[in-house]
C-alpha cells in the first residue's frame, strides 16, 4: 500500500519540515509514504475566498483521480482517536487499496466541488492549526497508527 499526503503550499518553516522529515524516515518502516505539495494560490486582497478554494480545487481535481481512494483533513471531518484512526488505516490495507490520499486544502479549506467529487473527511481536532503544523500532526498521527498496527510500543494506552 501507498499513502500520500497532498498539500497546498509549501512548508515555509525549517522546524515543520525538520520534523516532517523525521517521521517520514520513522514510516519508510511501514509504508510507502510521500508528500506531494501543490503551488499555493497567491491571496491578494482583492481576490474573494471563495474564488481561491476554486482555483485550488480546480488544481487538486488536475492531480486526483475520482477512483482514488482520497480523504479530506477538514475540521468539519469524522473526529477520530489515535486507535480508530489505525483501524481506519488497517480496515483500508485489508481491502486491499493500492493508494491512499490525504489532502490538506488551503487557508480557507476546500471548495464545493472538491466536498462533492471526495466526501470522505477526517479532522485531526476540532480546533484550528496552521497548514504547517497539520502536516507535522498528521504524519505523527499516521506513524502512530502504523505503531498500533504492528503492536510497537509507540502508543501509550
Amino acid at each position: 500500500m501507498e499513502i500520500q499526503l497532498m498539500c497546498i503550499g509549501k512548508t515555509d518553516r525549517s522546524f515543520w519540515s525538520d520534523a516532517v522529515l523525521e517521521y517520514q524516515k520513522r514510516l519508510k518502516h511501514y509504508v510507502r509514504f510521500s508528500i506531494i505539495y501543490l503551488p499555493e494560490i497567491k491571496i491578494l486582497k482583492k481576490i474573494d475566498k471563495i474564488k481561491v478554494k476554486i482555483q485550488e480545487g480546480k488544481l487538486l481535481l488536475q492531480k486526483l483521480n475520482p477512483n482514488d481512494t482520497v480523504i479530506l483533513l477538514d475540521e468539519k471531518g469524522k473526529s477520530l482517536d489515535s486507535k480508530t484512526f489505525s483501524k481506519e488505516i488497517q480496515n483500508y490495507m485489508i481491502k486491499g487499496k493500492k493508494k491512499i490520499i490525504f489532502v490538506v486544502g488551503g487557508a480557507y479549506g476546500f471548495s464545493d466541488e472538491v466536498y462533492k467529487i471526495f466526501p470522505n473527511r477526517f479532522a485531526l481536532s476540532k480546533m484550528t492549526f496552521s497548514h504547517q503544523m497539520v502536516r507535522l500532526f498528521f504524519c505523527e498521527q499516521l506513524f502512530r497508527a502504523f505503531t498500533i498496527i504492528n503492536n510497537h510500543p509507540y502508543h501509550n494506552q
